[in-house]
């Protein structure tokens, strides 16, 4: 009998007015902007087509924003899971990135993430076991389903590398654009396996747990 698989998309939320400038981290009040809208309608019609079970979103608004669409389209409810949440930055949080980016802990954040805390915040392993649990419920909450799961880009890249057996200290390598679409697929006895990363273009129709 072959064990059922079950499919997780990994979708980092819609650009903002502070996307490349601003560590936001947990700051509320921060929504898409109109490009942010754009995409996070453009993930709705690439969604389109699948069987989706279930949808869950970072309890922070530009990623509850993004999910909407998509939710819409597939006539379910977004249910927001504190596991998604982005990375608590700290003291870092909403500071510039061209001010953080010439402190000498930024290369321990790019080169040895394992062994970075943020100031009074969380460090990345803890944020990226955190990750790992939150996708491992929804897992095994749905076997043999799709689980479309709205978050950040730290956090998936975290997930993604976990899934490659990819050291945490090499996860900055991967690239997570905002409105972009990761798959994991996970079958029971077996490591998980890619699908799909950084995926801006084509429908997600064709998905299929191998």
């Amino acid at each position: 009998m072959t064990a059922e698989g079950t499919l997780l998309l990994l979708v980092r939320h819609g650009e903002t007015p502070t996307t490349g400038r601003v560590l936001p981290g947990r700051t509320p009040g921060l929504y898409l902007s109109e490009r942010g809208r754009t995409q996070a309608e453009r993930v709705a019609e690439r969604l389109a087509g699948l069987p989706v079970d279930a949808i869950h979103s970072s309890p922070l608004e530009r990623t509850c924003q993004t999910a909407e669409p998509s939710a819409v389209s597939a006539g379910l409810a977004v249910h927001e899971d504190a596991g998604l949440i982005e990375c608590d930055f700290g003291e870092w949080t909403g500071a510039a990135l061209a001010d953080l980016t010439g402190l000498p802990q930024w290369q321990a954040v790019q080169h040895s993430p394992s062994t970075f805390r943020f100031p009074g915040g969380e460090s990345f392993t803890e944020m990226q076991a955190r990750m790992v649990a939150a996708l491992e419920v929804l897992r095994s909450a749905h076997p043999g389903g799709v689980v479309v799961c709205f978050s950040h880009a730290d956090p998936i890249k975290a997930a993604v590398a976990h899934a490659m057996g990819t050291h945490l200290d090499l996860f900055q390598r991967i690239v997570i654009s905002p409105g972009s679409v990761s798959a994991i697929s996970y079958v029971e006895g077996q490591a998980p396996a890619v699908l799909m990363v950084n995926s801006t273009s084509e429908p997600l129709s064709g998905l299929r747990v191998p």
